[in-house]
């Protein structure tokens, strides 16, 4: 460890001295020596060139490290510490944040900065890269910023230590601070401008250049209001006017969305353009919450579909029987798809906060190019005059140039030579060095044409810039047409449509349809469906077409819920509204218009739909029959917050082969078996239980026996019970027997009894491939769903059935 090398001076050589300081002096001092320093320095933008010193030095600093629009990326942090080193005295983090929002086409109007890599998202929903990683040089526009900054049109002041000089304004070719607007909070104060289009800003500008006495109003043809890089709507111009009046006022930005049509049986709301400085991730999180917390109704599903190709759409999925359009007003209340922005004008103007209006920040920035403009006028005047005194000199020379050698030749030395040409010639110093300089392969017959076009060339333009310099009329013709070329290069269409209001309130517009009556349906090929009301008109004597077979109809309301009772013993709750609906009238008994089990139950492998049912708690129950010849009567107790019940405990290997929802509990229970045995008894002899029991034995099988049909007739109805015969080996469908038996042929038996034949079989048949008994009349089609036309009736119910035209697949009675 090293020694010091001076000693510590005594305690006696320090004399104290306090001084007493009033502590709010102090304080009103450094504090506003503080505010002075964010105000300035930091957070408020020069209303010249619409930049704050971070963002100007970031520009300018790249300008001198030669990141002009046609050259290659350079590392991000390269810039940043050139700008830290030279310019920016505060942290990496701080200048890094700058760039990456200047290189930003959803944060900038107009980006200034060219990146390469990964600079982040809308709404800052993925961060940028670190600089380390990203890659910049000058955007194409920015070029404008800095355009003539060499040529004395702008003040520059000593960095931070001194060692540096850096502009105070950039030249900004273009209304920078209208065009991209800006944002800060500094001590007392902030500012929030919203970007606006080039296009209209430089319309303005051109014509307050011609008519300075311009008002508002007009003013206001030319920018109608902002133009935000995210596109969007704004509602409601009455604020936007007020801002540009006093500096000061408030809009309302909407999310661009429309209605589609997201699957084959959905509306949704399709978002292409968010408000400004908004993301997706936060409007689906938002509806995420509200949905979980019942806030928000009507919204089955959102899907982030955005991608490079495409941009931004976003997808909110509606349920069916609710109204898109009030889904969505209830959207533009509860999440940021509707947003306030807040403008507040203040900028600096010579050093000085100050709230402008729209004429005021234009006027600011007229002057500031009428003053850039005649600096660099009367920059090149004086380099012209300069360039023009040399040639001038030189031609002097070439009218004698013997004699400009002579003399040179015969000198002593330069000095002597330079004096002798300038008493000789009358020249000045500085042309006589030049001549000096010059070689004497530049002092041909040629040159000497060369430099007389020269020196005409400069004379005029000296008068141009001249002229320009002593007239308004023409400095105000030069900046307007040097706005006009930068609008035709760099102008493009307007982004944000602007409403006057939000059109009718979509709030008096329902949320859900109407509770109204309606029947639910199941096909036998598993669509499902409802009606537009409460009844299922079919036209017996339409023509009949393929159809599908309606094996299960109950009665519902659109906003109500029934029940699906599965062949795994499952009853799964069905929301009504979720279904696509009919046709008021249809003129056969079709399911065209449905759709599939799948897209609203999610079964398991194997599971099948058996019925529908009511979930009406005061009927008498539900009855279940099983493959393997169990009975059930289930105690109608539906708990509503539970979306599944196991309405029974089934045996290895058993499955429902059929249930039905008991009306006044006086219904007959039926059971069919493979075996063409019916039996046949009052549900009464079924004792009632609960969801969890097993059942009991409900008919007696043999030992290869199992059930084919289960359900509940009503014994005074006009029914019929109809069989069709099959085989355990090879029989062609096509030459199987049906027979059609009146109900009441059939007697009662005591549960848990082999019931009565059915169906006599024929040579080559040994069982049933299937039955059905229920109310008349049977409707009967074959599995491509063609009608097929039915035997006539047969009293006996034993009798042997008769050939069929065509295979049966599904069996059903009136809806």
């Amino acid at each position: 460890m090293a020694r010091r090398s001076t000693k510590t001076p005594p305690p006696d050589d320090f004399e104290e001295r306090i001084l007493d300081i009033d502590v709010v002096d102090e304080m009103q001092g450094s504090f506003l020596e503080y505010a002075y320093s964010v105000i300035y320095s930091r957070a408020l933008p020069d209303a010249r060139d619409g930049l704050k010193p971070v963002h100007r030095r970031i520009l300018y600093q790249m300008n001198e490290m030669g990141l002009r629009p046609e050259r290659s990326y350079v590392k991000c942090a390269r810039v940043v510490g050139e700008v830290m080193g030279k310019l920016h005295p505060h942290g990496d983090a701080s200048i890094y944040d700058a760039l990456v929002r200047m290189a930003q086409s959803f944060s900038m109007r107009l980006p200034l900065v060219d990146g390469h890599g990964n600079f982040g998202s809308l709404g800052n929903d993925d961060p940028p890269a670190a600089m380390r990683y990203t890659e910049c040089k000058m955007a194409s526009a920015t070029s404008l910023m800095t355009e003539s900054i060499d040529e004395d049109t702008v003040d520059f002041a000593p960095n931070y230590d001194g060692q540096e000089q850096e502009p105070v304004a950039l030249p900004a070719a273009y209304p920078n601070l209208l065009v991209n607007g800006a944002s800060g909070i500094a001590v007392g104060m902030a500012t929030n401008m919203p970007p606006h289009n080039l296009g209209e800003v430089i319309a303005a500008a051109r014509h307050l250049i011609k008519h300075p006495n311009a008002d508002l109003d007009t003013l206001m043809k030319y920018v109608p209001g902002p133009d935000l890089p995210t596109g969007g709507r704004i509602v409601g111009l009455g604020g936007i006017r007020d801002a540009y009046e006093s500096g000061r006022g408030t809009f309302k930005i909407r999310a661009t969305v429309s209605v589609e049509n997201v699957t084959a049986r959905r509306k949704g709301l399709v978002v292409t353009e968010l408000p400004f400085a908004v993301g997706p991730e936060k409007v689906i999180s938002k509806i995420k919450d509200l949905v979980g917390a019942k806030k928000l109704q009507g919204i089955a599903d959102v899907k982030d579909l955005t991608d490079r190709e495409h941009g931004l759409r976003l997808v909110i999925e509606i349920k069916n029987g609710f109204n898109p359009e009030a889904v969505l007003e209830q959207l533009y209340k509860l999440t940021a798809m509707e947003e306030s922005f807040g403008i507040n004008n203040v900028a600096l103007v010579d050093g000085q906060p100050l709230t402008l209006g729209l004429k005021e920040l234009l006027e600011v920035y007229v002057d500031h190019r009428f003053d850039v403009v005649r600096r660099r006028s009367e920059f090149r005047r004086t380099k012209k005059r300069d360039r023009l005194h040399l040639v001038e000199g030189l031609l002097t020379a070439l009218v004698d140039i013997d004699e400009v050698i002579r003399l040179i030749r015969s000198s002593e030395n330069s000095a002597q030579a330079k004096e002798r040409l300038m008493d000789r010639f009358s020249l000045s110093d500085i042309q006589t060095q030049y001549i000096l300089d010059t070689p004497l392969r530049r002092l041909t017959k040629f040159d000497r044409i060369e430099l007389e076009s020269e020196r005409d060339k400069l004379k005029a333009e000296i008068e141009e810039l001249t002229k320009i310099l002593e007239s308004d009329a023409e400095l105000r013709k030069l900046v307007s047409g040097e706005l006009a070329a930068v609008a035709k290069k760099y102008g493009t269409d307007r982004r944000t449509v602007l409403l006057e209001s939000a059109g009718a309130p979509v709030s008096a517009m329902p949320l859900e349809v109407a509770d109204d009556p309606c029947r639910v349906l199941l096909s036998s090929t598993g669509l499902l469906a409802r009606t537009a009301n409460g009844e299922v008109n079919f036209d017996a004597e339409a023509k009949r077409v393929k159809h599908d077979v309606i094996v299960s109809a109950v009665p519902a309301t659109t906003r109500g819920e029934v029940g699906a009772v599965t062949s795994t013993g499952r009853l799964l709750r069905l929301q009504v509204v979720d279904l696509p609906q009919l046709p008021d009238t249809i003129a056969a008994p079709t399911l065209s218009g449905g759709a599939p089990v799948s897209e609203f139950l999610s079964l398991q492998d194997g599971e099948e739909l058996i019925c529908l049912m009511t979930l009406d708690e005061s009927s008498p129950g539900l009855a279940l029959g099983t493959q393997q010849g169990i009975v059930k009567r289930v105690v109608p107790d539906y708990p509503s917050h539970k979306e599944e019940l196991e309405v029974i405990t089934l045996k290895e290997g058993d499955r429902i082969v059929g249930a039905a929802e008991l009306r006044t509990g006086e219904e007959d229970l039926v059971f069919i078996t493979d075996e063409a045995q019916l039996l046949r008894y009052p549900a009464g002899q079924v004792r009632p239980q609960g969801r969890p029991a097993g059942g009991m034995t409900g008919i007696k099988l043999g030992p290869d026996a199992k059930v084919i049909f289960f359900s509940a007739v009503d014994p005074g109805a006009d029914a019929m019970v109809f069989t069709v015969s099959g085989s355990h080996g090879t029989l062609d469908d096509s030459v199987s027997t049906a027979k059609l038996t009146p109900f009441d042929q059939y007697p009662r038996k005591g549960r848990a009894t082999g019931g009565v034949r059915c169906q006599r079989f024929l040579k080559g048949e040994d069982c049933l491939s299937l039955a059905w008994a229920g109310a008349a009349p049977v409707r009967a089609a074959n599995a491509k769903g063609v009608p097929v036309d039915l035997p006539e009736p047969d009293p006996r119910r034993d009798g042997s059935g008769v050939p069929l035209t065509k295979p049966v697949a599904a069996l059903a009675g009136p809806v």
